[in-house]
């Protein structure tokens, strides 16, 4: 299993509207957050492709995401 911290930049006042993503498959935490970044969401998948098919079709085509940072965990299980 993968796991991915996917930090993003929404246009202003419309977060809430990608912490909704929580619904797309594989989103497990979708939260808003003060700082650089305006949410930030955990996705895991099982494969890289299908982390890349939920980031770059599913996320980034959100109307009021301007950003995102992907980071990929490795854990030593």
């Amino acid at each position: 299993m993968i796991r991915a911290f996917i930090l993003v930049r929404t246009k202003p006042g419309t977060s809430e509207e990608v912490v909704r993503a929580r619904r797309i498959k594989g989103v497990k935490l979708a939260n808003s957050v003060l700082g650089r970044y305006d949410a930030v969401l955990v996705i895991e998948s099982k494969s890289l492709e299908e982390l890349r098919k939920t980031i770059y079709e599913v996320l980034e085509k959100l109307e009021h995401v301007e950003h995102t940072e992907t980071l990929i965990s490795f854990s030593p299980d």
